[in-house]
């Protein structure tokens, strides 16, 4: 089979009309499709003639034959060259495009393949000297004046064929285009790294003509294999029996919708195909990774589809940004045939409503008509401003700003970006209308209705075009399957005949757009009231608020529900909640004894177990006067927890205490509240505050559950309400203690920094992690820029070891960047190019090093000493591998983030103590994950600061090998402090004591609790 550049230009549009045409389908009818082609060939024929005439007639040749041989040619110019690559098996035929590429079993005895490709024209550059080859240069002939990356494949394919017949590398290609035959030169030869950063053409462009081509030839072996199959069969089958699918349509590749339809002989057929199976891809605004991640879910139809839409709460934080786009909503609607909407979509019209649709030549930026409908009353306007030239297009635009003068604060409506464009060159050629007029105030807030619909209005179509969407409201164009490519032939067409059945024809259509714009308004306009719409069966079609949708899955127990109340009401009546509280408490004594228990006896709970009296002196602190006693002598009771070697114990002791006050200086002292520590509240001391935040802080349980378990297992009836007053005192405590951390750290060689997102009743924010290798400290950022981390390093000297994140090539000091980062990039590059043998070079060149290098810290540690000898391995890794030309755009990006980081990748090689990795910040990142899940985002700002601060301690207290409960019992503020001391390496505190009590005021053991 022949693999010709027009089935590779098929296969560039769409992989199912390659298909179609090597089978030899022939399609319905395109008049838009039949125009490109004829206006091809027209250009192609008037370009090759004006080519010529640049030659003389001895050194140019037309139509050579296919067996001449084009390596000892001696024309300067050959147009329309035939060039074919000898037949040879499709495994071959793609080693030769992809060297690279394991083949796949394409083989077989009808599998050979042939490139083929119909050159418009080769220009020949003789050799520059002895021992050179003469140059090839292949050119294209395209009628438009923009290039797309098509026409630049096309040109590479070209190039390809040629090669391959010459057997040398044809670096170098021409494309002749528009309409001033403007020349583009593609390089199509090897480039440099420097090269590849500028320039956005060649290399780029063979890589993926080869990799297009291997799929190409995949799909069309399978095929041929598959009919072969086929036709075996029913010719072996006697009796007549059907084959069982060994090919057509199952070998055939998946029918995806395109925007290539629209200009395509085949799309009547596809789209009826594609109707039929209820294929995902008639969804318009669904791209082809979204349909992928379905159908690895199972989910292959719209029908599918629509029993995935589930309403949802917005976030508070997303409040006020766009909605998202459902596309499951979107299949809801079309199998219900109801509007959908979600929220409350709005369509406010202050002013004469004016509805503008400009048609024009997108090809040359040239704007021939604006249609403007202007709503009077009941009645409307219709104005048509035609430009016969382009030198008449800023006759129109002033006749356009004119209209809008006479008009009573006019307001703009639109449908689609194409208008936006068009007033924006309008007035960058013609100038705008003057600043503080009604005009110019009509147009800065011009309507764009696709963006009011979008995500909020869903009509049961599958697109959001107007075409679909007023048809469905009942409006009907006057041609049948006109469109805006349509006119672009209408309107070529009437510029080469004048004749006016043509212009008349673009006008109309261009008002029946103008005329559909304003139904459409009128139906957007009555979903705020939820009214009915005329739909184009004549009915009301209804219409739904996402709002009123209930959740399926809610409950497990589907929800009763009846027209009848009565039923309703008896249903309910069964609950069980409601049969034990009502109806089986007035039945059973029992249930009514359970019921009538209160809670539980506040003499029994608060029986004090010891009580610890103070002996303060009555000297004033301040003055050391003489106190007077101020009034009698005073008492307080605490629950508290004593903490035995496998045990926790409930006491209540109750503190008695004189207060004194100073005649002198006024103070008062002798309260014996200020010895407490932290969480100082009437009712629990400090052993209880500290079990209560180390199961909320380092266990992440809620507070609700440990409530409820220190209420059951100890009797320690808390208000979980109360929390966020411990845990302000407590945070206060501890802010001191959190500051000294945040010093060490700074003061100290190496910092590790990460950052990671937190949610602050329903805002985006951020914290960021300083830590080492003892200490971690919690900071809270409104945004991610990175100023505030920048004001808490800006006296550190050491060496910062970060991720690849930007904000931290800002910072003045040495930077060691996480190589487990770079290795995860690298390999999942890797893995999504698998046949990409330049990227897997330099990955295999890479981990060879650094395996050397990570061997040795093993080894001897992070001392330098013993690592500074790899620093010439570096630098010959960076000579060999990262210097080399590549050719791959994977390379190439690795390559140059590899150049930017050079600085930074190894740093470590030259410092002692300082990591190759940054495990110890994304270690502390996932202590605060697992707290920030356990919160919810509901905390506030101040709340999460308080958290952050705990968490800082606690942290610490695990890098230090400190327990965090015994650290919180201990009242210390100092972790170092703590650590070094006897009481901080052995705990061997009497278990019956509580804290701050004198010996002799030990409770009795046996003493009831």
């Amino acid at each position: 089979m022949k693999i010709t550049s027009q089935l590779f230009e098929a296969f560039l549009k769409c992989p199912t009309k390659c298909y179609l045409c090597s089978l030899g389908e022939t399609g319905s009818r395109n008049e838009y499709a039949e125009w490109v082609r004829v206006q091809e060939e027209s250009y192609q024929r008037e370009a090759a003639l004006r080519l010529q005439e640049e030659v003389p007639e001895t050194e140019r040749l037309v139509a050579p034959p296919a067996t001449e041989d084009l390596k000892n040619a001696k024309w300067r110019l050959a147009v329309d060259v035939v060039a074919q690559t000898p037949c040879r098996s499709a495994d071959s035929l793609v080693r030769e495009s992809q060297p690279n590429v394991e083949t796949r079993g394409l083989g077989g005895p009808r599998s050979e393949q042939q490139l083929e490709s119909r050159l418009h024209a080769v220009e020949r550059v003789p050799s520059e000297g002895r021992g050179k080859p003469a140059q090839f240069v292949p050119i294209r002939f395209v009628f438009r004046n923009k290039l797309t990356k098509d026409d630049r494949l096309l040109l590479a394919f070209d190039a390809l064929v040629l090669s391959q017949v010459l057997a040398r590398e044809s670096s170098l290609g021409k494309i002749i285009h528009g309409d001033d035959r403007a020349m583009l030169k593609v390089k199509l030869g090897a480039r440099t790294a420097e090269s590849a950063r500028t320039s956005v053409t060649s290399k780029g462009l063979a890589a993926e003509v080869r990799k297009r081509l291997e799929k190409m030839i995949v799909l069309l072996c399978s095929s041929t294999t598959s009919r072969n199959a086929d036709s075996t069969v029913r010719e072996s089958d006697a009796d007549g029996e059907e084959t069982r699918g060994l090919g057509g349509p199952r070998s055939a590749p998946d029918l995806v919708l395109n925007r290539h339809c629209a200009e395509c002989e085949f799309q009547a057929r596809c789209r009826k195909i594609a109707v039929e199976k209820d294929d995902l891809s008639l969804l318009a605004g669904m791209s082809a990774k979204e349909r992928q991640q379905l159908r690895s879910k199972g989910i292959f139809t719209v029908t599918q589809l629509s029993y995935t839409f589930r309403p949802r709460r917005r976030p508070k934080r997303l409040r006020d940004k766009r909605e998202k786009y459902h596309h499951s909503l979107k299949a809801l609607a079309i199998r219900e045939k109801k509007i959908h909407i979600v929220g409350s979509p709005e369509l406010k019209i202050e002013g004469t409503p004016v509805y503008l649709d400009v048609e024009g030549l997108p090809d040359r930026d040239f704007y021939y008509l604006i249609g403007l409908r202007i709503r009077q009353g009941e009645s409307a306007v219709q104005h048509s401003l035609w430009a016969d030239t382009v030198a008449d297009e800023g006759r129109i635009w002033r006749e356009f700003l004119a209209i809008l003068e006479t008009v009573e604060k006019p307001v703009l409506i639109h449908y689609g970006s194409y208008e936006t464009t068009f007033l924006k060159q309008m007035e960058a050629r013609y100038g705008s209308p003057p600043e503080g007029s009604l005009v110019a105030r009509a147009m800065a807030p011009a309507i764009n209705v696709v963006s009011v619909m979008f995500a909020q209005t869903y009509f049961p179509t599958y697109s959001n075009g107007l075409k679909e969407v007023a048809g469905w409201l009942g409006f009907r164009w006057s041609e049948a399957g006109s469109s805006g490519k349509q006119t672009v032939v209408w309107r070529n067409r009437w510029d080469k005949t004048q004749d006016s059945a043509f212009k008349e024809k673009v006008v109309t259509y261009n008002t029946e757009d103008c005329k559909a714009l304003a139904l459409l308004i009128d139906a957007i306009s009555g979903l705020a009231v939820r009214g009915g719409v005329q739909a184009a069966t004549g009915k009301e079609a209804e219409v739904i608020n996402t709002e009123d949708l209930k959740h399926l899955l809610v409950n497990k127990w589907r929800e009763f529900s009846s027209p009848l109340s009565e039923l309703e009401f008896v249903t309910k009546a069964a609950y069980w909640d409601y049969q034990r509280d009502r109806i089986y408490v007035r039945s059973s004594k029992r249930l009514k004894r359970l019921r009538s228990i209160a809670k539980p006896d506040a003499k029994i709970m608060w029986r004090v177990d010891k009580v610890v009296r103070s002996e303060d002196s009555r000297q004033c602190p301040r003055c050391m006067r003489k106190g007077v006693k101020r009034g009698g002598v005073r008492s307080k009771r605490i629950q508290e927890i004593l903490f035995g070697r496998s045990s926790l114990k409930r006491r209540v002791f109750r503190y008695e205490y004189q207060p004194y006050w100073c005649s002198k200086c006024k103070a008062t002292f002798g309260d014996y509240e200020n010895r407490l520590g932290p969480g100082n509240h009437p009712k629990c001391g400090r052993s209880v505050h500290a079990l209560f935040f180390y199961q909320v802080i380092e266990l992440c349980i809620p507070v609700r559950i440990v409530a409820q378990e220190l209420g059951r297992l100890l009797g320690l009836h808390l208000n979980s309400s109360a929390f966020a007053f411990w845990k302000r005192d407590m945070a206060a405590y501890y802010s001191q203690t959190q500051q000294q951390i945040l010093e060490r750290i700074v003061s100290g060689g190496v910092v590790h920094a990460d950052e990671t997102h937190a949610s602050v009743q329903g805002k985006r924010a951020y914290v960021w992690v300083f830590t080492n290798m003892h200490e971690v400290a919690y900071l809270y950022s409104d945004g991610r820029e990175g100023e505030m981390a920048q004001a808490t390093l800006r006296e550190f000297k050491g060496v910062l070891i970060s991720d690849f994140y930007a904000v931290y090539d800002s910072f003045n000091c040495p930077q060691q960047k996480c190589l487990i980062h770079l290795v995860r990039d690298l390999n999942g590059a890797m893995l999504d190019d698998p046949y990409d043998e330049e990227m897997k070079h330099i990955v295999t060149s890479f981990g060879q090093l650094l395996k050397t290098i990570v061997e040795d810290v093993d080894r001897r540690g992070l001392k330098k000493r013993f690592l500074r000898k790899h620093v010439a391995a570096v630098g010959r890794f960076y000579r060999k591998v990262v210097v080399r030309d590549y050719e791959s755009p994977r390379a190439l990006t690795c390559v140059e983030r590899f150049e930017k980081n050079r600085d930074k990748l190894f740093t470590f090689l030259n410092y002692d103590g300082v990591p190759w990795n940054n495990n110890n910040a994304e270690h502390a990142i996932k202590a605060f994950a697992k707290l920030r899940e356990h919160l919810g985002g509901c905390s506030t700002e101040k709340g999460l600061k308080e958290y952050l601060t705990l968490l800082s301690v606690c942290q610490t207290c695990k890098y230090m090998g400190v327990d965090f409960l015994d650290f919180l019992r201990s009242g210390e503020k100092d972790i170092h402090a703590f650590a070094e001391s006897r009481r901080g390496r052995r705990r061997r505190t009497d278990p019956s004591q509580p804290p701050d009590l004198p010996a002799d005021a030990i409770p009795d053991p046996g003493s009831p609790p």
